[in-house]
């Protein structure tokens, strides 16, 4: 602001200079009126022009300002009151008010007024004015250096707002990104963690079962040994992956493209060999579809495998079909079971509530890819569906 109001001093002087030299006494008086031109344009210009660098400067040294009201003091004895000048003698307590607060706009507005006095009872008879006329530019300067420190103040006052408001953004970017980050661990420990050590413990029930029986089979036990000690181990590498993307700094995003396809393939084959789960799956032709970034994949895969967990473990399921492809504008994943399908009136504040996590970790992996998500009957008489829609746009933005 104080750079605009010198912006419109400089073009007053600009306008007001050849009328204060023309009036101007020869010789010596030119000369002063000439050098107060030169001082009062150049300060305004450099001002106007570089306020961040000089700016400080005039505000540590009121007496700067103090000298170019002076100098335009003369431009205003020459010039005279009538002229543009007039305009430049008012800027003058706006000006302080903005830069030294009320009390340096009641010194400069005194100034500039007791100025403006002097200028109108120097007039001659046949230029002086009345009472009334020579009062108005004082009490102009007196309302624009009020102006000028009100403006201060609101502007000190809204620059406290912001900071306070950026502070405040701040934490609740700084709580947003801790929540985000919370909720991904759980997702991962859920998806991959928590599953192994249910496996374990599985594994580890049927090892004791078998070794209590009657007659053990002793190569009955070694495989189910064999298979605790698998589990384990499965979970301790599980365990290093999640402390492994923890330690890294900075994270890294990985937009490679994956065969997703094929990763599912696979993921069928291990969940129908560990669970005996009848898994049909068809999915599209290789290169047929787009090529999914390796960020994506790696949430829709998590979906898929939280899907064919449920069927086998909460679903009482005998049948699962997996689709995927491409429809239309969408990359659409669906997973179907023929279990008990889900309780009435389930909803994610209630599995919340209750512990179960799958669920709500499969709706915030498909927000977080940009993909709707439906988990309900579709058109099935029975069982769940959990179906996943991606539109192709968002391959393209990785």
């Amino acid at each position: 602001m104080c750079r605009q109001v010198f912006g419109f001093r400089l073009a007053m002087i600009a306008l007001a200079a050849p009328a204060a030299l023309l009036n101007a006494a020869p010789g010596m008086g030119t000369r002063l009126v000439g050098a107060a031109v030169v001082v009062t344009f150049m300060v305004s210009y450099v001002l106007f022009r570089d306020w961040e660098r000089f700016g400080p400067l005039l505000l540590r040294h009121p007496s700067l300002l103090a000298a170019d009201t002076l100098f335009g003091s003369l431009l205003l004895v020459s010039a005279g009151p009538d002229t543009t000048l007039a305009y430049v003698s008012v800027c003058t307590p706006l000006l302080a008010g903005l830069v030294y607060s009320w009390r340096g706009a009641a010194c400069f507005a005194s100034l500039q007024s007791l100025i403006l006095l002097l200028v109108h009872a120097t007039l001659k008879d046949d230029r002086r004015t009345g009472v009334a006329e020579s009062l108005l530019l004082p009490g102009l300067c007196v309302i624009a250096g009020a102006m000028g420190s009100t403006l201060r103040n609101l502007m000190l006052r809204f620059g406290a707002a912001t900071e306070a408001l950026t502070t405040v953004r701040a934490r609740l970017a700084a709580t947003e990104a801790v929540s985000a980050e919370r909720a991904r661990l759980a997702r991962e420990m859920h998806d991959s963690l928590a599953k192994t050590l249910y496996g374990v413990a599985l594994a580890a029930d049927g090892l004791a079962a078998t070794a209590s029986a009657a007659a053990p089979d002793p190569a009955r036990i070694r495989e189910q040994a064999e298979l605790v000690s698998r589990s384990a181990r499965r979970a301790a590498a599980e365990s290093r992956h999640l402390l492994t993307e923890l330690r890294r700094d900075p994270p890294t995003a990985e937009g490679r493209p994956m065969d997703m396809w094929r990763q599912l393939a696979l993921l069928i084959e291990d969940v129908s060999s560990r669970t005996g789960l009848v898994v049909t799956y068809d999915g599209p032709a290789a290169g047929s579809t787009p090529a999914v970034p390796a960020p994506l994949a790696r949430h829709l895969l998590s979906i898929a495998a939280e899907a064919l967990e449920n069927a086998h473990r909460h679903a009482s399921a005998t049948r699962v079909e997996v689709r995927g492809g491409v429809r239309g504008e969408l990359l659409r994943l669906s997973i179907h079971d023929d279990g008990c399908g889900l309780p009435p009136d389930t909803t994610l504040e209630h599995l919340r509530r209750s512990g179960h996590f799958g669920l709500l970790g499969m709706v915030e992996r498909a927000a977080q890819a940009g993909a709707r998500i439906r988990v309900g009957r579709g058109g099935h008489e029975r069982g769940t569906e959990v179906r996943v829609e991606l539109p192709l746009t968002a391959l393209q933005e990785m």
